[in-house]
């Protein structure tokens, strides 16, 4: 949020703040009625009798995609009013990006888990697109970012070797499926025998787990629900067994309950966040978040899904990669604002925290930011205005490049507000 003050651009946008109306998709992975913060977020401002108590209320889009674009309350889409005022975007992010906004923001309330997945790089991405625009939307490649908002429960990333070496030997029903070919050379690779052997061990085995028959995996996940339920009277059971019953009672005899046995599992305390990079395997499990990504909507799904599965892309496509997710925790940036930097150049996300009758002035930046107002109330002022404007929870204002934006907190409770920006280090 803070950092020198460049120039002004040569042409002005006609109006400083643009108050957002943004679109809620309802899947059936997402918290229903008032139990969801996306519901609670788009009530806020809307004119109907509050939120439908038996719908899904899955994920909150603030940006340009035309899945679910975003509008001016009194203009039309934030898309075509960014097409006549190019210079809202700032020189570089118009050069970069084509006239479009590089980042989506969104908010995420999950009470089922979502499908094992990952997303392609650019070059897949264009591949795909071409080959099946109806499933892959776009062009862009897909990096992310999650910042809890609330416990927020993730599968990301592969184990360890040791880790997966332990699957292989205490939960047959995996070590079946995988085959004891595949079995055997996972369980005897050393890591000394390179990064390469490690990966192709990896993914052979990975591989023969998720293209295992229907009725393979059925009778494996039966064989393993019994075994667990019956260990559960004498032992206690590891996090990830417990992972595993739950799974299976949201998605049954699916091959991504058995899947999960092979990532990492973490869980990220309200104000920690992960990035998940191209060809990365994960899955949002519970919990609520703050997401911000690349403008794109491709997903690769091989499990825990009704949705189609590209198995055979899935597995081809992932790194194989054995590493912990770095965790973020937002570096301070100004007093009451904390930012969190992925290594993508499309976005950045600022939190900030802003305790009743407090004021925080965000210095102008060279590209655009969209602003949520997570809860409290207070007041927003931009530039030059010579009054402030109300604002409360649920309000969404797109703020163009090189534009000072002040907020003061007015209500009883702390004001706190998410900024999704162009990652600075871009401009650097």
């Amino acid at each position: 949020m803070a950092g020198p003050t460049p120039p002004p651009p040569e042409e002005e946008p006609s109006s400083p703040s643009l108050r957002l109306r943004c679109a809620v998709q309802h899947y059936e992975w997402g918290r229903r009625g008032e139990a969801s913060l996306v519901a609670r977020l788009s009530d806020a401002n809307a004119d109907d009798h509050g939120p439908d108590p038996a719908r899904p209320y899955a994920e909150l889009w603030m940006g340009t995609h035309p899945s679910a674009p975003s509008s001016l309350l009194a203009d039309g889409l934030l898309r075509d009013w960014l097409a006549r005022h190019p210079a809202a975007l700032g020189p570089a992010v118009a050069a970069r990006w084509g006239g479009d906004l590089p980042f989506l923001f969104k908010v995420l309330s999950v009470a089922k888990a979502l499908s094992i997945q990952a997303h392609p790089d650019k070059d897949l991405a264009e591949v795909l697109h071409a080959l099946r625009p109806a499933t892959y939307k776009d062009g862009n490649h897909k990096p992310e970012m999650a910042i809890a908002v609330t416990e927020f429960r993730v599968l990301c990333g592969f184990a360890g070797i040791q880790e997966l070496k332990d699957v292989l030997r205490t939960v047959p029903e995996v070590e079946d499926l995988v085959g004891p070919e595949d079995a055997a050379k996972l369980l005897s690779v050393k890591e000394y025998h390179g990064v390469n052997e490690v990966k192709s061990c990896l993914r052979s085995a990975f591989t023969k787990l998720m293209t295992a028959s229907k009725e393979a995996v059925s009778e494996a996940i039966t064989k393993l629900i019994f075994r667990l339920n019956a260990e559960s009277k004498v032992r206690t059971l590891t996090e990830k067994e417990n992972l595993v019953l739950s799974l299976e009672k949201q998605y049954p005899e699916d091959v991504g309950v058995l899947s999960a046995f092979f990532f990492n599992y973490i869980k990220l305390s309200p104000g920690e966040a992960l990035y998940i990079g191209a060809n990365e395997p994960h899955a949002y499990l519970s919990g609520e978040c703050i997401e911000c990504m690349a403008t794109s909507d491709n997903v690769v799904r091989a499990g825990l899904t009704p949705k189609y599965r590209d198995v055979q892309t899935l597995c081809s496509m992932l790194t194989y990669k054995q590493v912990f997710p770095e965790i973020l925790r937002g570096v301070p940036v100004q007093p009451y604002v904390r930012r969190y930097t992925p290594p993508f150049d499309e976005f950045e996300v600022d939190c900030c925290s802003l305790p009743p009758g407090e004021l925080v002035v965000i210095s102008p930046v060279p590209g655009p930011s969209v602003y949520l107002v997570m809860a409290g109330e207070g007041e927003i002022q931009v530039d030059s205005m010579p009054n402030g404007e109300k604002s409360k929870q649920g309000d969404v204002f797109f703020v163009p490049a090189y534009t000072e934006v002040k907020f003061s907190a007015s209500g009883p409770e702390c004001m706190q507000l998410y900024r999704a920006g162009v990652n600075s280090r871009f401009f650097n």
